[in-house]
């Protein structure tokens, strides 16, 4: 049994629907589970619907546009509109429609999980349909009843136990499988829960540890790991291979290939991942696994945007001391701030944190009970592993230098720009 995990690129429009197609003929694998993530920029749309529903604006007009992006995919995929794909996604949006209309939870993250969801579920139908018409027989399986979660909505803690049973209970063991990616279900009331964003690829993870998999693959729009985003540095070089902890480092400082959580499961039980391109499906792209920390061993460069940076000292400038620094971090997980960087002194305390759930008002009030607070957003976090001090100067070049940390590995530069 081996794994394919395809994003939301690879399924943006019809053309790559099709692609999709050609490569898993292209692959030649008879067992095989595919993980399907939301088309295109789907989950974005019905963030949009959360957003419209949970402020009483019109959440029609929002979800009319997702409605209409799915069905101009299907009106090409499935000429004539005969097939019964058309009425199977029509019910699947008319389940979301009733709950927007029934549910009576204002609780943000709980309405976001039920309908962000439907993104992956419908995409993962259509493909299941579409390869049917085209020669691949599969099963289409619902996630929700295979990945039990705790009730954390929007970024769920898996229960590994009851998982593997599920997942061994309900996935053929041969054959193709096709499901979704980034969801789960809570144990207790069956309400669907995701698994924070890009966390189809930690499904991917989830289903190959609990099936013993072969390989995880990982379709994406790029030719493998790059040892920079294309986005952001002109210069870019594939990293060939990559080992698990070099990768699961690279993860952890933001690298938007790898998810963080994906690749602890597949070192535990020395499960190769792969990182390819849909476009090139034959090139090798690039293997994460066991062995040499990078090849080719070059500089690696990690950018982080829209960071918020807090620097922190006592109201009367004595020491910053454990106790100090233990209610920072006791505020910090209440809030849920997600920490990049960290750095103290005697008498200060700095971090620099990702505030993506909007609590960063609630956060710096309860601070400033205890300190006096500084703090700048906007930042830029740069992170540049196996650093060449002349790369370092070049980069520093014309910016506002907030911060800089320095390890024998790693460089990290919070910047003001």
């Amino acid at each position: 049994m081996k794994v394919f995990k395809f994003g939301g690129a690879s399924t943006k429009d019809a053309d790559n629907v099709k692609n999709v197609l050609s490569v898993i003929n292209q692959a030649e694998e008879k067992d095989l589970v595919v993980v399907i993530s939301a088309m295109g920029k789907i989950t974005n749309a019905l963030e949009y619907v959360v957003s419209d529903y949970l402020t009483n604006a019109t959440f029609q007009h929002s979800l009319k546009h997702v409605y209409d992006y799915h069905f101009e995919i299907l009106k090409e995929l499935f000429p004539g509109s005969s097939h019964s794909i058309f009425s199977e996604v029509d019910a699947l949006f008319s389940e979301l429609t009733h709950f927007l209309k029934n549910n009576k939870s204002d609780n943000h993250a709980f309405v976001y999980d039920q309908v962000v969801s439907y993104g992956e579920i419908i995409s993962s139908k259509i493909i299941s349909i579409y390869f049917s018409e085209n020669g691949i027989d599969n099963t289409w399986l619902d996630g929700r009843h295979c990945i039990k979660t705790d009730d954390n909505f929007r970024d769920a803690r898996v229960d590994w136990e009851i998982t593997e049973q599920k997942i061994s209970k309900n996935v053929n063991p041969t054959g193709i499988t096709i499901t979704q990616g980034f969801i789960g279900a809570e144990s207790v009331n069956n309400f669907t829960t995701t698994l924070g964003r890009e966390g189809s690829d930690y499904t991917a993870a989830i289903f190959a540890y609990c099936l013993n998999a072969e390989s995880v693959t990982i379709w994406k729009d790029v030719p493998g790991v790059l040892n920079a985003d294309p986005r952001y540095f002109t210069q870019t070089q594939l990293l060939s291979k990559i080992s698990y902890r070099e990768a699961i480092e690279l993860a952890f400082y933001g690298a938007s290939v790898i998810h963080p959580k994906t690749l602890q499961p597949l070192q535990r039980k020395g499960i190769p991942l792969y990182v390819k391109s849909f476009l090139s499906p034959l090139e090798n792209g690039t293997c994460v696994g066991e062995g040499v920390a990078l090849e080719p061993n070059i500089s690696c460069f990690i950018l982080k945007k829209d960071l918020v940076l807090i620097s922190l000292s006592s109201l009367d400038f004595s020491f910053m001391m454990e106790d100090h620094i233990g209610d920072v971090f006791k505020w910090l997980h209440q809030y849920k701030m997600k920490v990049e960087l960290i750095q103290n002194s005697a008498i200060s305390f700095s971090v620099c944190i990702s505030d993506k759930f909007g609590n960063l008002e609630a956060l710096l009030k309860k601070l400033r009970e205890k300190f006096s607070v500084k703090w700048n957003e906007n930042v830029t976090l740069y992170t540049i592993r196996h650093f060449d001090p002349i790369e370092v100067k070049a980069l520093r070049e014309n910016k506002q230098i907030l911060l800089k940390q320095e390890t024998q590995e790693t460089v990290q530069l919070v910047i003001k720009e």
